[in-house]
């Protein structure tokens, strides 16, 4: 009898590489850009942000604002959309140095992170310097209309994060307000990235609508898989360490479904080790057991693929293209680092 093989389980994994070759030129130009404005005579300034800007990273909303504004047809002959993806970097770089001394965190992108080595004051000052970075930047390019849209997503960044604060260890967070914050701190950005390059490139109507949806929704399932990743994830893949947002009490959607469906002994457990912060040896693994047996990474992950559809729905107005194609599996890609 002859044996079939299933070819299922070697399918190609979704790559961000193929957007990231469509915008090299471009990227190579936010790059430079990116090293120029870092610059200042206070030598601690460029030191410490180049620990935490030039540590790698794929780039992904500076990425998503030159890949929207050439799926607009943007000609490239200046260089706005270059400052505007750098903008944008540096308020994502800027909220990167902020919640690492909210968090006490000692690693990002699995490196010591910047608080870490400098202390907190050298952070949230350098971090300062990036946010008014950006605005000189917004400035620069010479629109009101995406100096508004880049100023309100900073604004609901901070909104995002103070929330999430208030919220943190507490077990009763609803599902709702967790995805408020998230929309805010991480989603926000994305959707402000995609959105003013659609605007730079002249498209106001249902395409920049399109894109501002699209980094939404791709934002969004983008920290869904996060949130997960830290209760499934590996520390060399997340760039952190796994079971940090347990450790600092964080209310992700893995915890909140787990302690919903949880009973009378789970919720206790819950209860001690997020809202009193009381935690011993052998806690982390205790909630991953109970966060898979109530299948709530299975569904945080579910919930993760149907804001994922929408984000690849939302490019269906736009031609068939090879730049198109990237950034729908950028999508996958997104997504697909929970595998």
């Amino acid at each position: 009898m002859a044996t079939v093989v299933s070819l299922e389980g070697k399918r190609k994994a979704p790559s961000l590489e193929p957007l990231l070759a469509l915008c090299a030129e471009d990227m190579v130009r936010v790059d430079r850009e990116i090293l120029v404005r870092m610059r200042s005579p206070v030598a601690l300034i460029p030191e410490l942000a180049t620990h935490l800007v030039g540590a790698g990273g794929k780039r992904m909303r500076p990425l998503l604002t030159v890949a929207a504004a050439r799926l607009c047809g943007y000609p490239g002959d200046d260089d706005r959309h270059v400052k505007l993806a750098t903008c944008v970097e540096f308020i994502h770089s800027a909220t990167l140095l902020h919640d690492d001394v909210v968090d006490v965190s000692a690693l990002r992108r699995g490196k010591p992170s910047a608080n870490s080595l400098w202390g907190d004051k050298a952070s949230v000052l350098v971090g300062d310097f990036l946010f008014t970075r950006s605005f000189e930047l917004m400035v620069e390019v010479g629109s009101l209309d995406v100096l508004g849209v880049l100023s309100r997503a900073s604004s609901t960044i901070a909104e995002g994060e103070v929330l999430q604060l208030v919220t943190q260890r507490d077990i009763s967070t609803p599902e709702a307000t967790y995805l408020e914050v998230i929309k805010g701190k991480t989603a926000r950005l994305f959707a402000a990235a995609a959105e003013v390059g659609a605007m730079i490139a002249g498209r106001n109507g249902a395409e920049r609508v399109a894109l501002e949806s699209f980094g939404m929704n791709l934002g969004i399932a983008f920290q869904l898989v996060d949130d997960a990743l830290d209760y499934a994830g590996r520390e060399a893949k997340l760039g952190k360490s796994v079971g940090d947002d347990f450790r600092e009490g964080k209310l992700t959607l893995p915890v909140i479904l787990a302690f919903l469906r949880g009973g009378a002994v789970d919720r206790a457990f819950w209860k001690r080790t997020i809202e009193k912060l009381e935690q011993r040896g052998g806690d982390l693994e205790q909630a991953q057991a109970l966060i898979e047996r109530t299948n709530a990474l299975t569904d945080t992950l579910e919930r993760a693929r149907h804001y994922g559809a929408m984000a690849r729905d939302a490019l269906g107005l736009f031609r068939d293209s090879p730049l198109k194609s990237a950034m729908l599996e950028a999508v996958d890609f997104a997504i697909d680092r929970a595998h």
